[in-house]
């Protein structure tokens, strides 16, 4: 079905060209990109711009983010790093007793919900970084929630292969599918229960989301399906400032948020990386692409064993990026072989990414998300509250260090990226996309620190994403004679040709003598915008 005279398709080469100015948002979806610049244009700075733009995105693209989200967030104020944690944590009734015999955590449902964190982000990034009233930033979202947004195509096609899956679950056709399917393409959509939602939030700085009335309706909803979500999880919740880890790489500095995130995965690959002249091999060439397939491989490797709550990990995780220790996982790679390989025993001592930049120097690196899209597929009845399934993240392992459990964060796969150079700002980045994300941020620093391809190309260029094993899916745009070569290394390939939602979306800002450079990726509805 299709409620205009022509398809959607877009055939050719991404056309997308980047942006150049003094004050820029880049995020997935138009709208929401233009909320964090009427915000720059009202006085703001990049705070506010990059907090109406996450808090929009909630309601114009529920298909990886909404209101009961977890969020992670690295700025630079002018002067440091500083970094955000705003995920949530198990309720106090998630015991490893109460999952039983179970093999694996369940995916969907109330009993995936953690606590969610997104709000307590926004209220704390506003109130220490934010120059206009926090009740301000949620003016576009709650304009859209009444008035309604036209749904762009490829949110559309997301929402529409999520439907039938997360249609059962509570609460969501009644919010989600308007006349019992998923909006169409240039579709209006209306959620005001959503900026009902929001308004509460604005008014109480967030407290009526975990102690007053919609942590009420929360609770009340997952355990009446089933769940055990309590008030009191909601009101214990607790957001943290964390200084960031880091590694160089080609004289640059890439900075991630310390575990319970996979920030570290990238870092690990880059480190393993460093020990290789990856500049000396072709762009997308068989020899570049095998070195960062196994890198990344060697870096999950670890993450999967040892990352978890940084308050039950068995170490610092900073022993992960010890020197020495990544020289030994560099020496594993065999040039002409591709592995699948085990963790290493280190020395003991369907998301939204979003960044924006002001003309005062501030730079903020943002992402928050449901995870597996519309999350747990649980919405709460009259709020437009849909609810996060990162509980799904845990293990039922006994003894591992990510084993579900009460009061703990799990494993989580958003994470913001930043660089340095020299100690001063250069680029603010990410790429949305569950396991992608880290593997997206190697490719991408490649790119740049080995190659020098601009922000735009860099997001532009064919990814490969790495499943499981040997099985890497490698993106339509690599040469036949590159892949033959990849598959005689053992590297079980599957080129996607029209699967570019797998491969994630990256947004970039790229700091320069006058301003910014801005680039939105392609394979999204989204934008760059500023002045």
């Amino acid at each position: 079905m299709n409620i205009y005279p022509f398809d959607w398709n877009l055939p050719y080469a991404w056309p997308r060209k980047p942006l150049l100015a003094a004050n820029v948002v880049a995020t997935t979806q138009p709208l929401a990109a233009q909320a964090g610049l009427r915000m720059l244009l009202a006085g703001g700075n990049a705070i506010d711009a990059i907090l109406a733009t996450a808090i929009t995105l909630t309601l114009v693209e529920p298909v990886s983010n909404g209101i009961g989200s977890d969020l992670f967030a690295i700025l630079w104020d002018g002067k440091q790093l500083h970094g955000i944690n705003a995920s949530g944590r198990s309720p106090a009734g998630w015991t490893p007793e109460f999952f039983g015999d179970a093999k694996a955590m369940p995916v969907r449902g109330p009993n995936t919900i953690t606590t969610p964190g997104c709000v307590s982000g926004w209220q704390m990034l506003s109130e220490r970084f934010g120059k206009l009233p926090f009740e301000k930033l949620f003016e576009p979202a709650m304009q859209y929630g009444r008035e309604g947004f036209l749904v762009s195509p490829v949110i559309s096609k997301q929402w529409n292969q999520q439907a039938n899956e997360l249609k059962a679950q509570p609460g969501f056709a009644q919010a989600f599918l308007p006349n019992g399917r998923a909006p169409l393409p240039g579709e209006l959509f209306k959620l005001p229960e959503h900026a009902n939602t929001l308004e509460k939030i604005a008014a109480t700085r967030g407290a009526a989301f975990y102690r007053g009335e919609l942590a009420e309706k929360i609770s009340s909803h997952i355990c009446a399906h089933g769940g055990v979500m309590q008030t009191a999880d909601l009101a214990a919740h607790t957001a943290d400032w964390t200084p960031p880890l880091e590694v160089n790489y080609r004289g640059y500095t890439l900075h991630e948020l310390p575990p319970n995130g996979h920030g570290i995965i990238a870092l690990i690959a880059l480190g393993i990386l460093s020990h290789f002249d990856v500049r000396s091999h072709a762009l997308d060439g068989a020899d570049s692409l095998h070195l960062q397939i196994e890198a990344v491989k060697l870096a999950f490797a670890d993450a999967r064993r040892y990352v978890a709550d940084l308050a039950h990990m068995a170490f610092d995780p900073q022993v992960l990026l010890d020197p020495a220790y990544l020289k030994s996982r560099a020496n594993l790679i065999n040039m002409k072989k591709a592995q699948d390989f085990g963790h290493g025993t280190p020395p003991r001592g369907g998301t939204v990414y979003l960044t924006a930049a002001d003309a005062s120097g501030m730079m903020v690196s943002l992402i928050q998300s449901n995870y597996m899209g519309f999350g747990s597929g649980v919405v709460v009845p009259g709020t437009g509250i849909s609810l996060q399934n990162r509980g799904a993240c845990f293990v039922t392992t006994p003894g591992h260090p990510n084993q579900v459990g009460p009061n703990k964060r799990p494993y989580q796969t958003i994470i913001p990226g930043f660089v340095t150079k020299d100690g001063q700002p250069v680029m603010s980045f990410g790429v949305m996309g569950g396991t992608m994300q880290p593997q997206g941020h190697v490719q991408v620093m490649v790119r740049m620190a080995d190659y020098q391809q601009n922000p735009q190309t860099a997001c532009d260029g064919p990814r490969f994403r790495i499943v499981q094993g040997m099985e890497v899916n490698v993106e339509g745009g690599f040469s036949n004679s590159v892949l033959e070569e990849l598959t005689q290394r053992g590297h079980k390939l599957t080129e996607l040709k029209e699967g570019y939602m797998d491969f994630g979306s990256a947004q970039l800002i790229w700091k320069t003598g006058g301003g910014y450079v801005a680039a939105s990726d392609p394979r999204r509805d989204g934008q760059a915008v500023g002045y």
